[in-house]
């Protein structure tokens, strides 16, 4: 099994595994080797899965102000965790990687592997949903048939996206692409960057 099957089995794994009792509050039981990659990209998806229905609740017109603010900020922490774990797995792959010489015309792609590897996790979850709503009893005839044919289109857009997962991999290990990373450098949840955080802590 190659590097995009094995991802996607585990995320929708985990996806499977949240939805057992689908509820936020729920611990994470990953059952995945210490220090394994599969540990990590199932931790990845679950903190995608569980921010997916954070977003959802957080939607309801009817929800309280206060709630809905406390909703915010766990969003806030869950895409830093989000963040910190992709960068995460670059560095996974840049230590499997870092035998590897780079060619003299070798190019710099885009987006990093994990970054990649981030959209694939979303994309699964995507998959999992627009199925739901396709198959959904309740739901009119219209709307399982609207939901079909999106669900298609995301079955073709997975297709691509695990096969150029898997050639820019290729194109890394032939030395044709270099793998360069980039932190994220976010702001927004530093107290020394964000301008909120710093001019509260100076008044």
């Amino acid at each position: 099994m190659n590097f995009t099957d094995t991802a996607w089995k585990i995320f929708n794994t985990s996806i499977e595994d949240y939805h057992v009792l689908d509820n936020i509050e729920t611990p994470i039981n990953n059952t995945y080797p210490t220090d394994s990659l599969e540990r990590i990209l199932y931790a990845k998806n679950w903190i995608d899965t569980v921010q997916w229905h954070l977003e959802d609740i957080i939607r309801d017109e009817n929800i309280d102000p206060v709630h809905a603010l406390q909703l915010k900020r766990t969003i806030d922490a869950s895409n830093q965790k989000r963040t910190d774990l992709v960068e995460y797995i670059d560095s996974w792959f840049l230590d499997k990687y870092k035998n590897i010489t780079p060619k003299t015309d070798a190019k710099i792609n885009t987006e990093t592997p994990a970054w990649a590897v981030d959209r694939l996790s979303i994309l699964s979850l995507k998959v999992y949903h627009m199925s739901l709503e396709a198959h959904r009893e309740s739901a009119s005839e219209e709307h399982r048939a609207n939901c079909q044919e999106k669900l298609d289109v995301l079955l073709d857009q997975k297709q691509d996206l695990t096969t150029s997962i898997s050639q820019l991999l290729t194109d890394i290990e032939n030395g044709d692409v270099k793998m360069k990373v980039y932190k994220q450098m976010k702001m927004y949840n530093d107290e020394s960057l964000n301008p909120i955080l710093y001019q509260k802590e100076q008044k």
